[in-house]
Formats: structure tokens, C-alpha cells, sequence
């Protein structure tokens, strides 16, 4: 019997495809490059399986093109890119990794509060333009020591971006309209808050969120009206939670210090109308603004796991196995 024949979207490590390899017919993008939709779709036309990535958009339409897929096995936490109903009704199993990004994506969280609030990267650039004669008083900027943290949404990233702000000393707030209880030990450095009161009286605002319906672009210009001129935000979890242009506009007028992203309107498939490009005002170069290309994962051992982990559910499907991470219609997108 010939072997199913799987797509992996994105270049991928060695020890995937030698997972992969004995038991399909790969078809393999070596390239730093994504493939374009149109290429994707025609790649898998006759695929069982497929290894998605965040770059992919899987719709009724892309499945409708590829009839004989059973199996996205998407390298992947949030997956916004991917419509689960339509993969179920017909007859298409959809594998997240949930756990793995988690830690990551923290992490990356704090580096960019330290960089925005301390001038890392402003300071960096002019020792590169200018070279180095010794301390001067200037880029004075805002550490942790002491501020309010505000954490919209509570979920694994969120409660992950807690427990590694305890050392620094901050006041923590945290909004999620699902959770209305905290587990030790952060119950007792963690304070619930309605989203205005965080929003009111948070130093640093950062996001934590699935990008839904409901939280598409809930930072807006009402939102960012209700933050303190001196506040910052950061979002490492879904550009289009955050209206681009109204982060700019607030930026400019002096009612926002400082915004600091992973993450960016113009990738977010599962949006028709998403943009072509990042909002220029946000790259501009003195702009006050922290910006890195979407790295919260980008992990080595974690990317390796990550694939892995999606590999094998692709198989454990091919195999007649029930995979451990199967997404159902009960689920939301986690965060």
C-alpha cells in the first residue's frame, strides 16, 4: 500500500522530516520562505496530512481544494489561522501543540517591558551611530521596581508572565472574563480587576489573549484613552488585538510612552482585511516602539519539540491513533 503523501509547509528541522519520512510521501518546503497560498493549496491537493504553520490559512475553501486531507497537524498554540469547524464537518482532524510555547512567549513578554521601559534598544542603536565616550544623563526611562503590571488575559501565557514578574518587585493586575478565581502561589501577588481599572491604572499593559471575534482589536483608541499618558503596552500574543494606527496616533499625541510588539496586524489570516504591511508610524525610526518579528517561540530545543510534537500527531492520525492534542468545536483558541 503506498504511503500518505504529507506537506510540511515551512522549513523544517532535520529530525521532523526523519520522523515523517518512513511513514509518507513528504513534500517538503526547504526554503526560509513561506509558500504562498496558491501553492500551498496546489501541494496539497492530494495530501492526507499536513504540518501547518502560523504563515498558513486553512478555510472551507482551502479544504474543499484538498478533499483527501484527514489530518492539520499545526505547529502551533493560538490557531486563528485555521477554521475548526469547517476541518470537522468534513472529517478533518486539527492537532495543536498547546504547551510548548507557553514558557517562550513569557519570557519574550519581559524582555520587551525591559527593553521598552529601559531604552535597550534606542540606547544600543546610538552606541552603533555614535560610538561611546562615557555615562551622560540621558535615556532615563521606567523599570518594573514598583509599577503596575496589567495582564489582559489569564490563561497559561498569562499566568506564565506573572510568576516570572514576582522578582521584580511590581504591583500585578490581571483581567480575564473567564477566570474569576487565582491558584496558589500567585493568589497572593495577583489582583482580579475589571478591564478598566486595569487599563486606568496599569504602568505596563500587556496582552495575553487568543485573538477572537470579541478581542479583535480591543486596544483601540477608547482603550487607549483610558491608559495613563505614561503607560506602556506590549503585545507578544496577536497583532490585530491591537488597533495599529490608533497605538500610532495615541504615540504621536503624547497619550501613549511607548508600545512594544512580537506580533502584527498584517499576519493575521484568519482577518480578510488585514493589512498589507505593519502600520509605518510604529517602524518609524525614532518612533518610541520595540518591535521583533514575531520570535516568541523562536526557541531552538522548543521549535525542534514544537514540531516534533505536531509531527507525531500527524502520524498517531495516519496511524488510526486518537491524537493527544486534537482540537473540537468545544475548545477556544488558548492563549
Amino acid at each position: 500500500m503506498p504511503h500518505p503523501r504529507v506537506v510540511i509547509t515551512n522549513r523544517p528541522f532535520p529530525e521532523t522530516v526523519a520522523l515523517l519520512a518512513p511513514h509518507a510521501v513528504l513534500d517538503v518546503n526547504g526554503s526560509p520562505e513561506p509558500w504562498t497560498p496558491d501553492e500551498v493549496r496546489d501541494r496539497c491537493r492530494e495530501a492526507t496530512g499536513l504540518l501547518a504553520f502560523m504563515t498558513d490559512r486553512i478555510d472551507a475553501a482551502f479544504l474543499d481544494a484538498c478533499p483527501a486531507l484527514r489530518v492539520v497537524g499545526a505547529a502551533l498554540k493560538g490557531y486563528d489561522n485555521i477554521d475548526v469547524a469547517a476541518a470537522a464537518a468534513r472529517g478533518v482532524t486539527v492537532t495543536i501543540v498547546p504547551d510548548l510555547l507557553t514558557v517562550p512567549t513569557a519570557e519574550l513578554a519581559i524582555g520587551l517591558m525591559l527593553a521598552l521601559g529601559r531604552h535597550i534598544v534606542a540606547g544600543d542603536r546610538d552606541i552603533r551611530r555614535n560610538g561611546f565616550s562615557g555615562w551622560r544623563p540621558r535615556l532615563y526611562g521606567a523599570g518594573l521596581f514598583g509599577a503596575t503590571v496589567g495582564i489582559l488575559g489569564f490563561g497559561k501565557v498569562g499566568q506564565a508572565i506573572a510568576a516570572r514578574l514576582l522578582p521584580f518587585g511590581c504591583r500585578l493586575l490581571a483581567h480575564d472574563a473567564s477566570v474569576t478565581t487565582i491558584a496558589p502561589p500567585l493568589d497572593a501577588a495577583v489582583t482580579l480587576a475589571g478591564r478598566d481599572m486595569l487599563l486606568r491604572e496599569s504602568d505596563v499593559v500587556v496582552l495575553a489573549l487568543p485573538l477572537t471575534a470579541d478581542t479583535l482589536h480591543l486596544i483601540d483608541a477608547t482603550a487607549l484613552a483610558r491608559m495613563k499618558p505614561s503607560a506602556h503596552l506590549v503585545n507578544p500574543a496577536r497583532g490585530s488585538l491591537v488597533d495599529e494606527a490608533a497605538v500610532a496616533d495615541a504615540l504621536a499625541a503624547g497619550r501613549l510612552a511607548g508600545y512594544a510588539a512580537d506580533v502584527f496586524e498584517c499576519e493575521d489570516w484568519a482577518r480578510f482585511d488585514r493589512p498589507d504591511a505593519i502600520e509605518p508610524r510604529l517602524a518609524a525610526p525614532d518612533a518610541p516602539t520595540v518591535l521583533t518579528p514575531h520570535i516568541g517561540s523562536a526557541v531552538t530545543e522548543l521549535r525542534r519539540e514544537i514540531e516534533r510534537s505536531a509531527a507525531e500527531s500527524i502520524l498517531d492520525v495516519l496511524q488510526g491513533r486518537p491524537p493527544v492534542h486534537a482540537v473540537t468545536l468545544r475548545d477556544t483558541v488558548p492563549c
